[in-house]
């Protein structure tokens, strides 16, 4: 069984058809000289449907590890992207990168991209006459313009390009959209092996903020001052204490308020700019929030 998808460039627009698509690869980067100026609205587009996304690189002769870092630095990739290799003649050249380049290349963005899987792209002429190694990082990407999953190799291969009529059409060798999906997601999920179900680590329960405190209602400005006993003096001057502004006190606080009240109340003032103005050593309701808070 096979799932349909396509693969674009800047030749196309960035609300192309997507419908019945599992997969869609838009070309990023070719060389290092070359971004395509529609990717990334074009991944987007691609996303919105729910598609599987990959990125292609042009590749070139030269310069190959220089290439790896352009790719994967400026195309617009998120985990479980696929990221491939275009490996074909260069027409502005003539020349054809060779099998190490294309090794080279493949094995620099795996080692940069180590979550993502990395393939290789080319037509069967390039297959069968010029590569050496069968190497094609996590799987073929074939082009032979025959029926659709029967390419004319002998090797395995995971995508095969059909078509370029109206737009370059593709197959993937996968039971479903969801098999593709999994499989894209990396190397490190997709090859993970279950571990029995007592055995699997349990998550990490998320860390909960703590509540901020919630200061104590303000008894009123008529609790504090010269001559004033109560117990709300006490519990000022022990907040005061804890805050750090209990220099003045000598022996603690009590419920009798003093000047060493008035003074640490002063302190706590004029550390905070809020209370600057008013430092009047008397704590009024924002004092007092702020003591408790």
């Amino acid at each position: 069984m096979t799932v349909k998808g396509i693969d674009i460039s800047s030749y196309q627009n960035t609300t192309f058809d997507t419908k019945d698509l599992a997969f869609v690869f838009v070309k990023a980067t070719q060389s290092t000289s070359y971004v395509n100026p529609r990717m990334a609205a074009q991944a987007k587009h691609a996303r919105n449907a729910g598609v599987v996304v990959g990125f292609y690189h042009f590749l070139v002769a030269g310069n190959i590890q220089a290439q790896a870092e352009y790719f994967v630095q400026r195309c617009a990739s998120q985990p479980g992207d696929i990221l491939a290799c275009d490996w074909e003649t260069d027409p502005s050249t003539g020349k054809h990168p060779s099998t190490a380049e294309k090794d080279q290349f493949l094995k620099a963005v795996k080692k940069l991209r180590p979550d993502h899987r990395v393939i290789l792209y080319c037509n069967t002429s390039s297959w069968k006459t010029i590569d050496t190694t069968s190497y094609a990082g996590d799987g073929l990407w074939i082009a032979d313009y025959v029926t659709a999953g029967k390419p004319r190799i002998k090797a395995a291969w995971l995508f095969h390009q059909y078509t370029d009529d109206p737009v370059d059409t593709n197959v993937a060798s996968f039971g479903s959209a969801t098999d593709l999906r999994v499989w894209a997601q990396g190397p490190r999920t997709a090859n993970r092996v279950p571990l029995p179900a007592d055995k699997e680590p349990k998550p990490k329960p998320t860390p909960q903020p703590k509540p901020k405190p919630t200061p104590p209602p303000f008894p009123g400005r008529g609790y504090f001052g010269p001559g004033k006993k109560n117990a709300y003096v006490k519990q000022w001057g022990q907040q005061l204490v804890k805050k750090g502004f209990g220099k003045h006190y000598r022996v603690g606080p009590s419920e009798q308020w003093s000047d060493a009240d008035q003074l640490n109340t002063r302190d706590l003032q004029l550390a905070h700019k809020e209370l600057k103005g008013d430092a009047d050593g008397l704590p009024g309701p924002l004092t007092w929030r702020i003591a408790f808070s």
